[in-house]
This record gives structure tokens, sequence and C-alpha cells, in this order.
């Protein structure tokens, strides 16, 4: 088989695959009695952004002066998921958490899509985080249980104590120096130390439930009599198990205030709205470009609006599959990368004008305008790569949205440029084409 048969065979699968992507991206282009023979993973919807399907924008001030300056950053990151804890026991679906740093100044920024309740939740997130240690009560049925841990398939009903976070100084990761095991070191302020000897010693062999939030993260056995107001909290921990715990320990034992500075309501009506205006111009644009390229660029340019085509289901499955909270800012990066996609074959395009004005043959003119044309798609994309990172890296939680897209479309705009344009432009390749090089021309001119 010769190269052009595997370039034909390379270019059926490409296109295989891209119906398959489209059908993931798009299912609802199927009669809806097929919907019950698809896999559920092939229904998801896109993860929309706030902007586009409504909801609350929160943003807090954390008070970080009574932390320790090297201690801000972790304090700050257990804050964080005890916000998502709450945020998660509120039912919202996909929220978004996250820290933000202006010098000296510690925020957190949440989103809540679809939430009506916006004086809920704002209640619910603005309190500090509280730890607390509770004791064992009567053994209850499923039924009676209220607060509780389940142990070895019994229910045990945990009482509140008098050892709250206030009293913890610090809990560490460590690890077992015979097993290699990770283990929780935690340790107690003078106050604390005394209430935590009094509680081991009424507790001994029972278990200390450990709360977060009214939630239970840890139910230790007290082995013996703990004095000096150190401890250690061992099991058989995963490292993320430990790191989550400690976190979640620190989260309540450094008490980190909020406070609201900024709320913004975008109603449903308005995100579906940008939707719409967003994919009508992602539509419309894609047909300019697509008419441009095929009568700018004739065969050439029709297939690069396929190999187009083959990149947008890649793009838009990744973004699915990941999956990426679609914005309006991330879709306008998205229709950036397309552009720049086009870009890249419209170099190729004129680098294989140029050498079949040399008199090269058709083949060896396509080949020489992919390595010609190779180092500037390089140099550029790699460019728009960088600058995608750094404004992942440093932007605002918009301006990450954007970034994201664009790098994730730019990246794989390479792979659709160099490797699926090729392969189809080879696979087209015949000897009859020779007696039409103008179809591989551009603009208004033709060869003969």
């Amino acid at each position: 088989m010769g190269n052009a048969g595997k370039k034909r065979i390379w270019s059926v699968v490409i296109l295989v695959v891209g119906v398959l992507l489209g059908l993931f991206v798009a299912p609802h282009i199927l009669p809806a009695a097929a919907y019950q023979y698809l896999p559920s993973f092939l229904l998801r919807p896109f993860r929309l952004g706030l902007d586009l399907q409504g909801g609350t924008h929160l943003v807090y001030r954390a008070d970080v002066s009574g932390v320790a300056s090297g201690e801000r950053g972790e304090a700050m990151e257990g804050l964080r998921d005890v916000i998502e804890r709450r945020v998660n026991f509120f039912g919202v679906t996909e929220p978004v958490v996250q820290v933000d740093r202006v010098g000296d100044d510690y925020r957190l920024i949440v989103e809540l899509a679809g939430v009506k309740d916006i004086n809920e939740a704002i209640r619910l997130i603005g309190q500090t985080p509280f730890l607390e240690f509770r004791e064992e009560g009567a053994t209850i049925t499923p039924t009676d249980a209220g607060t509780t841990i389940n142990t070895n398939n019994l229910q045990i009903d945990f009482v509140p104590t008098k050892l709250n976070g206030k009293y913890l100084e610090r809990a560490e990761l460590n690890f077992d120096p015979t097993t290699g095991e990770p283990l929780i070191s935690v340790s107690f302020n003078a106050e604390g130390t005394e209430i935590f000897a009094e509680l081991t010693e009424k507790n001994l062999g029972k278990r200390l439930g450990i709360y977060l939030d009214g939630l239970p993260i840890s139910g230790p056995v007290v082995q013996e009599k703990i004095e000096g107001g150190k401890a250690q909290i061992t099991g058989r921990f995963t490292l993320e198990e430990a790191r989550n715990l400690v976190r979640n320990l620190n989260s309540g034992a450094l008490p980190v205030p909020i406070i609201l500075i900024s709320q913004q309501s975008v109603e449903a009506a308005l995100g579906s709205d940008s939707l719409a205006k967003s994919l009508s111009a992602a539509v419309w644009g894609f047909a300019a470009v697509a008419l441009f390229m095929i009568f700018w660029y004739r065969l050439s340019g029709f297939i690069s609006v396929v190999a187009l085509l083959v990149y947008a289901v890649i793009v838009l499955a990744l973004f699915k599959a990941i999956p990426v909270t679609l914005s309006a800012a991330g879709i306008a990066g998205f229709i950036l990368s397309m552009g720049m996609a086009v870009d890249a074959n419209v170099l190729i395009f004129e680098r294989t004008k140029e050498e079949l004005k040399r008199g090269r043959h058709l083949a060896e003119a396509i080949h020489e305008g992919f390595v010609r044309a190779w180092t500037s798609i390089r140099d550029s994309n790699v460019s728009s790569i960088i600058s995608a990172v750094v404004l992942y890296s440093f932007g605002t939680n918009v301006i990450k949205g954007f970034a994201l897209t664009l790098g994730i479309g730019v990246v794989i705009s390479m792979f659709s440029a160099i490797t699926v344009s090729r392969t189809f432009l080879m696979a087209v390749m015949t000897p009859r084409l020779e007696r039409f090089r103008g179809l591989f021309s551009s603009g208004f001119h033709w060869f003969s």
C-alpha cells in the first residue's frame, strides 16, 4: 500500500473519530428515541459559568492578621475546603470557590450557579469554620440517628465537649519512622491541654469524634490518658487523606474571618441571552471563515474547513470531558483559537503556492509548504501558549476562563493544522491533480 493509500485510511479514521466526538458534543442531534440507548456520559451537559447560567458571585475579604505570614496560604486553602463543604451541603451544583491574593490582601471568590436563596447562601458561607471534639454518647438505631459517626456498622451518638478549635494550636503531617505511614500530630494550648487530658482519661478505649462545621471528619480511639497537650492520630491514611485532615484541623484551629465585600447577581434570562449571542457569533464567524477559505484557497480551503470542523469537535469534547466551566470569556477564547487554527492553514497554503510557482510537483510543493510553514506556526503558537499560561497564573477568574480555553484551543490547533490538514491533503493527492494545479493556488491567480 502506497503513502497515499495510508493517508486515505487515516483520513477515514479521523473522520469517524470526528463524528463520534460530534455525537458526544451534541447528542441532541439524534432522534429523542435514541436517548435511551446512549450511555449517561454522552448526555452530560456542558458546565456553564455564572454569566451564562445565572446565579450569584460573591467576593469575601479574609482577615489573616491573626495568622503567621508563613501559614496564611495554608490557612486560606483550609478555609476554601470548608467553604466548598458548606456550599455542597447547601446543594449547589458545581460551585466554584477560589482563593485570590492581591499583595497582602487575601480574598475568597465564590460562584454559586443557579442559587435562588442568596441570603441563606451568604449566611452559610459567612460563618468562621468551627472545630469541635465530641465524646461517645449512647448507641442508637439508624432511625434515631442525629449527628453520628458510623463505626463498624454501629451508629454512635457523639455529644459536644468543652474542647474546640480555639484550644488547638497546630496540626502537622508526620510519618511513622518504622512503617513510613502518614500520621497527624496535634498540639493544644495550656488551657486545651488540661481539657484534653481530662477528656482522654474519661474516654479510654472510646472514640473522640472530631467535627468541622457539624460534620464528622475523624473518629480516633483514645488509647491512653494524654498529658502534655500533644497527641497523634494514626490510621491507614493515604497521603492525600492525611493532608486533608491536617488542613481541616488547622482551618478550625486558625479561624480566618471573612467579610463580604462584593455581591453580584446574574439573572438566568441574561445568562441564556448571553449564551445564545455567543453561540450565534461562533456559528456566523465559522461560516464566514469557511466561505473565505473555500473561495480564496479552493480545494485546499475546503479541506482546511473539514479539518477545522474536526478541530472544533475535539476542543469542545475536551471542554465537556474535563469539564471546563464555559463563560462568555471562555467562549471568546475558543473562537480566537479557531482563528489561529485558520491562520496556520493560511501560512501553509501560501508556502505551498510559492513552491508551485517554482515548478515543483504538487506533492512536493505541499510537503515543502508544511515544512517551511512549521517554524512560523510553532513560534506563534508557543508564544500564544505562554501568554495563556501567564494569564491563567496571574489573572482574575474571568481572565482564567479565557486563558484556559485559548490555551487548549491553541494546542489542538497545532495538531489540526499540521496533522489533520496534511493527512487530508495527501489523501486526495492523485497524479490527475497535476493537471489542476490551480486548485491549490490562492486568490485570483491560477496555474496552468
